[in-house]
């Protein structure tokens, strides 16, 4: 598998974005105590070296505090797959979520067609997921989500690029809350970049892990 066109940032740049950023820390200051914990966890995280994360301006409207990230396995100058992970908090708690925070992540990576066609592929790519959580030994609640494939096919004055597959994995799910209410998000997160990993077709990071299921020999990286 080889990483989607494109980074997920759309933001415009410049003065606006310094704006948002000030913003941003100032409402940081304010926030509760355990959103600020499970940010400053996601901070800290050690992850795979061949995993390149960056903050990203997070959604306003999903929760009254949010934290995103955005991730691309790099290999040299190449995106082997790329993803988002944000962070939600509601300290009045959500019924949806059963908790007061909720993750929710992208991610997504380019495959072959014949490959796409495979009746097991979207059962085989959730189980990445809930595989990574569970091989960290995590608990959560209320996963959802969806797998979804896509094709492209190019006529005209395109018709010499090869056709393409996507596929996209969308989900949420709620961590457990430890002490003084903070979920263990580090570990999500290390979670997280074990599936980003396994969709860009890397080894896990520790051998022997039988929850994890795979697919044949993916496509080489695509340049950026």
């Amino acid at each position: 598998m080889a990483a989607a066109q494109g980074r997920l940032s759309d933001g415009a740049g410049g003065m606006d974005e310094a704006k948002d950023t000030e913003k941003d820390r100032r409402e940081a200051d304010t926030a509760p105590l355990p959103f600020r914990a499970a940010v400053d966890a996601l901070r800290s995280a050690r992850l795979r070296p061949q995993i390149e994360v960056e903050p990203t301006p997070p959604p306003k409207r999903l929760a009254p505090y949010a934290h995103a990230l955005e991730a691309a396995v790099v290999d040299g100058d190449q995106d082997l797959a790329d993803g988002r992970l944000v962070l939600l908090h509601d300290p009045a708690g959500h019924d949806a979520w059963q908790g007061t925070f909720r993750l929710v992540t992208l991610v997504r990576a380019e495959l072959e067609p014949e490959m796409a066609a495979d009746p097991l592929l979207p059962e085989v790519c959730w189980s990445w997921l809930t595989g990574a959580l569970q091989t960290r030994g995590l608990t959560y609640g209320e996963p959802s989500g969806t797998v979804t494939r896509a094709s492209s096919h190019y006529f005209g004055g395109l018709s010499a690029r090869p056709a393409a597959s996507q596929i996209e994995i969308r989900a949420s799910w709620t961590p457990r809350e430890g002490l003084g209410g903070v979920p263990d998000t580090a570990a999500h997160l290390a979670s997280w970049c074990d599936l980003l990993a396994q969709v860009a077709g890397l080894p896990p990071a520790a051998p022997g892990d039988a929850s994890v299921v795979t697919l044949p020999q993916r496509r080489g990286p695509q340049s950026r």
